[in-house]
């Protein structure tokens, strides 16, 4: 048997979730009467504090329909230089917003409050585009799972509000956040002017994200979602997942990081193993040096039916999810060990 940890978005529903799926009530989400989408986005913005949500297939379409929402063509977007909706999200802020990106260099992944004023542009310089909007992203993938402190999220917050920028939260792994930090949701929707989680990975569900905001941010995020090809149907089926996953799956998220925590022990002591990024959450990040390549190690791991991925020439990463039980823990540690 494979051990699969390429990513979290490899997670199979569980049988729980699978019986939710096949009674979930339906309807046609569009004309806003699938009963399950409705009750999905409600629950999540409440979980929040926030006035609405709208369910989309994807958190590549939140984070692109946010930025959107937030800016007009020729603004710029400042984010980390790691963020995905940087490098991972297909071009989208050019192509779907025609908005640049003032890129920052920050800590794995996170950035501060000063970075974010000095990357603001003068307004009145029409040479420079005008700042917009200023994007997080809670864990940060490219940052092997890092955590903000709430209190620099807060510090970015201000300067937003002092420059008259929107800050918007890939919140792709949010949960792994609050609970690895032991954080208020609620603080994070008094904050935020827009919030995209995902229910694809960590928490189990096999499709989907929502977007949070106001009423009248979502009011003008469904039209764009209609624009993009994101209006779903009898999208119900799959929202009963996501909505399973959120009434059931975020507090086990502790046994993801606990895994994690065992593995990246194991990894330090091999002399194959250059810098280990902070394992904070679910993610192992770490340099491969010596005898192996990223992409030999990873064969290698292969070879002893352990699955993970090159990130880079140098770089591996590891994604502790819901599919990985305490045995298989075990049988990678000694794959590890025996390397």
């Amino acid at each position: 048997m494979m051990i699969d940890f390429r990513s979290d978005t490899l997670t199979k529903p569980t049988p729980g979730m699978l019986a939710a799926m096949h009674a979930a009530k339906v309807g046609d989400d569009v004309f806003g009467e699938d009963p399950t989408v409705n009750e999905l986005e409600s629950h999540s913005a409440g979980i929040f504090g926030m006035e609405a949500a709208i369910f989309c297939p994807s958190g590549t379409m939140t984070n692109q329909i946010a930025i959107k929402c937030h800016t007009q063509p020729g603004q710029e977007v400042i984010c980390d230089s790691l963020s995905h909706v940087y490098l991972y999200e297909g071009g989208g802020i050019a192509s779907n917003s025609g908005a640049s990106v003032q890129l920052i260099q920050g800590n794995y992944g996170r950035i501060r409050a000063e970075q974010v004023r000095a990357a603001i542009n003068n307004p009145n310089d029409i040479h420079r585009p005008v700042s917009a909007l200023v994007s997080l992203e809670n864990t940060a993938n490219r940052g092997g799972g890092s955590c903000y402190d709430f209190v620099d999220i807060q510090s970015i917050k201000e300067v937003c509000s002092n420059n008259n920028l929107k800050l918007h939260l890939d919140g792709a792994r949010i949960f792994n956040a609050l609970i690895a930090k032991k954080e208020d949701p609620l603080d994070y929707g008094r904050t935020f002017d827009s919030i995209s989680v995902c229910l694809s990975k960590g928490l189990g569900a096999p499709v989907g994200s929502v977007l949070l905001g106001n009423r009248e941010f979502i009011r003008k995020a469904r039209r764009i979602r209609k624009a993009l090809g994101g209006g779903m149907r009898q999208a119900g089926y799959i929202a009963a997942g996501a909505l399973y996953a959120l009434k059931h799956q975020v507090k086990r998220l502790e046994e993801d990081h606990y895994h994690a925590q065992l593995i990246a022990a194991a990894l330090r002591e091999k002399d194959f193993t250059g810098q280990l990024y902070p394992v904070e959450t679910n993610i192992i990040l770490f340099e491969v040096t010596g005898r192996y390549t990223a992409g030999q190690l990873v064969e290698a791991l292969a070879e002893k039916n352990v699955l993970a991925i090159a990130m880079t020439p140098a770089v591996v990463r590891i994604v502790v999810h819901l599919d990985i039980s305490s045995d298989m823990v075990a049988q990678t540690i000694r794959a590890i060990q025996s390397l």
